[in-house]
């Protein structure tokens, strides 16, 4: 088996005008730095493709097409990418984000106080919504892991699998956060991100996912409906039964982006 290449060592340069700081995390696909920029005085993200990436096209055209997406956006709740590095090798830089994820502040604290999770699901609301609005696109990947929490505001990373609304690729995502229509294959739209932010509001609810790692690679949420978020913590009946109509297996039997915003705002 061949071993997997080191990251880029400290103080090795990017290209001209980012020094690699460390690394922060290493995928399947990329590696994700913490860098300095020489021209803003700043440190700043770098994600760039695994060196066993670097030649695949089908991996550099992910990661450009990410770009293309975050360049047109510019939103309080997503991400802001400051430059992508055409060459040699492709490359996002993004604004460094100070906070913690969402899911290490599950892991730490075991759930959200009421006072905390109506705002969460206030800015998730409204950068999906500009998402959806502005460019068209769906986010599809929506998990604690990939909201960043810092002074009070939640911002959404990691647009790597963004779609627009049409038929989907069967599995692709995370696959405990999956809608039934992503784990299916079928059509995608607005709605499946409303799966998303419940998931991600129930997580942070309970402290628990609804949903398990199936038995032979099957999905629980094509077997079962989810819990009821209030069989496992109290909330307010109208928040309840918010969250879980996120989680209706229908895409039709959940509420637009836009009422649960409305509806969330209620407990600011």
């Amino acid at each position: 088996m061949n071993k997997s290449p080191s990251p880029l060592p400290a103080d090795r340069w990017l290209n001209s005008g980012y020094k690699v700081l460390g690394c922060l995390s290493r995928g399947s696909v990329a590696y994700v730095y913490d860098a300095w920029s020489e021209e803003r005085e700043c440190r700043c993200i770098a994600k760039v493709l695994h060196p066993d990436r670097v030649n695949d096209p089908k991996a550099q055209r992910a990661l450009l097409r990410e770009g293309l997406l975050l360049r047109e956006l510019s939103h309080p709740h997503i991400v802001r990418l400051y430059e992508i590095l055409w060459g040699p090798s492709p490359g996002l830089i993004l604004e460094t984000l100070t906070g913690a994820t969402l899911s290490h502040i599950i892991k730490t604290n075991h759930r959200l106080r009421l006072a905390d999770l109506a705002p969460l699901g206030i800015h998730m609301c409204s950068a999906i919504h500009y998402l959806h609005r502005r460019a068209g696109f769906l986010h599809l990947d929506l998990k604690p892991s990939n909201i960043v929490c810092e002074r009070g505001q939640a911002k959404i990373i990691d647009f790597s699998i963004a779609e627009r609304p049409g038929p989907g690729h069967k599995g692709k995502g995370t696959r405990l956060y999956l809608a039934p229509e992503q784990a299916r294959g079928d059509l995608l739209t607005p709605a499946t991100d409303v799966w998303g932010i419940g998931v991600v509001l129930f997580e942070a609810a309970t402290g628990r996912q609804p949903f398990h790692a199936g038995n032979n690679g099957e999905y629980e949420q094509l077997t079962r409906r989810a819990e009821s978020v209030g069989k496992f913590c109290r909330l307010p009946i109208r928040l309840t039964k918010t969250i879980d109509s996120c989680l209706e297996p229908d895409p039709n039997d959940r509420p637009r982006v836009d009422e649960l915003a409305k509806i969330l705002n209620r407990w600011t």
